[in-house]
């Protein structure tokens, strides 16, 4: 279909730069292109914007800037908030859940591997992590708790909060991950009993290689790279000016339209899925129905492969799942076997994410293409 307009409905795989955004940026790159550690005007001027951008960022979470740290993403933020948390202690005890993204399972893999026990509570059919299983878990020598905001496939919402409390009043410390909630719902980390937060910034609208780790006044980590002292010597390493002050813009854009983003997202959503049930049958949701991300639409279709139902819709770019998991078409989603989907069930799978620019007219085209696509190949099928 050369020339057919894309439909792109995958904003947790990433978001473009908003054009705002670039604007900033691109200052930071051509006339204020100062080293923020100098000390002369260049770098002054650099040291400013990094500062403007820490501000920026403690806004939307709900912190003192001095508590933001920015790292060159997601990855690097939860790795930085999992090894630092353990570097110089003894070999001890960590809880996450089942459904965690690599960025947290593979640091929590590798601290295993070095004689860290690591449990990991399930979710139920809803994708909602196990407050049970949390309590019974966490204990003295629980080091840290580690749960993400909202689930990347699911959009699902964590009952953080809940989790937070048991885990603060065993002695734990509490990390979360919101790279796919922030901008989407409202974060706070006193509320959320947070003392880790990692943000990604090309989930938020700002460039891909700039992130955040929030680190609450008094928890101490260790670097995981050493060198100078930016970032309180806890990311050491010339501050990438241009993608910081690109992910505050975007921190302060996202505040300032949280509420009018959510209400259309959601109803655009809620639109894609009733296209989808009256124009198919066997057609059914992944996850909550209510505590979800307003843009995250994680469906599944009887008899029909995610991957070949997508791979016919070149008029869709859409995923089965999130692009930093491992595995291919024959895999399914670990996050849905979690929740107790079988194998086939799981396999037909897509995850549909919408974003700021998505329209009604991308939604009808959208569900069109979907409804056409899987009725062929249900046809082919003999179902």
């Amino acid at each position: 279909m050369m020339g057919a307009p894309l439909t792109y409905l995958d904003h947790n795989g990433t978001t473009p730069v908003d054009a705002r955004v670039f604007e900033v940026m691109s200052r930071y790159l051509t006339t204020i292109w100062g080293n923020p550690s100098s000390a002369h005007p260049p770098g002054w001027d650099a040291a400013e914007a990094v500062a403007k951008a820490r501000d920026q960022v403690a806004a939307l979470v709900g912190c003192s800037s001095s508590e933001i740290l920015f790292t060159s993403g997601g990855t690097e933020a939860n790795n930085l908030a999992i090894l630092g948390t353990a570097a110089g202690r003894p070999a001890g005890h960590m809880v996450t859940t089942a459904i965690e993204h690599p960025a947290t399972a593979e640091p929590l893999a590798y601290l295993e591997r070095s004689g860290w026990r690591v449990t990991r509570v399930s979710v139920d059919h809803r994708c909602v992590a196990s407050l049970d299983e949390i309590e019974a878990s966490v204990g003295p020598d629980t080091s840290l708790l580690t749960i993400m905001h909202s689930n990347n496939e699911t959009g699902v919402l964590q009952p953080v909060a809940r989790a937070a409390r048991i885990a603060r009043e065993a002695g734990a410390r509490v990390h979360v991950d919101a790279a796919q909630s922030a901008g989407k719902v409202p974060l706070d980390v006193d509320e959320m009993g947070a003392d880790l937060l990692s943000i990604a910034g090309h989930k938020i609208y700002a460039p891909k290689g700039v992130g955040v780790l929030y680190v609450r006044d008094g928890v101490v980590i260790e670097p995981v790279l050493r060198g100078a002292g930016q970032e309180r010597g806890l990311r050491p390493g010339t501050e990438n000016v241009a993608g910081i002050a690109g992910l505050g813009e975007a921190c302060e854009i996202a505040r300032s339209r949280l509420v009018e983003d959510a209400a259309r997202m959601t109803s655009l959503r809620d639109e894609l899925f009733e296209r989808l049930v009256s124009g198919l049958g066997g057609v059914a949701l992944n996850g909550d129905p209510d505590r979800r991300l307003p843009n995250t639409l994680n469906v599944r279709f009887e008899g029909v492969r995610g991957s070949v139902l997508l791979a016919r819709c070149d008029e869709i770019a859409a995923s089965t799942g999130a692009a930093c998991h491992a595995g291919g078409e024959e895999v399914p989603s670990g996050v849905l076997t979690a929740m107790g989907l079988d194998r086939d069930s799981a396999l037909g799978a897509v995850r549909l994410t919408l974003g700021r620019s998505t329209t009604s007219r991308d939604v009808e085209r959208a569900a069109g293409a979907l409804v056409r696509e899987c009725g062929k190949l249900r046809g082919q099928s003999g179902i």
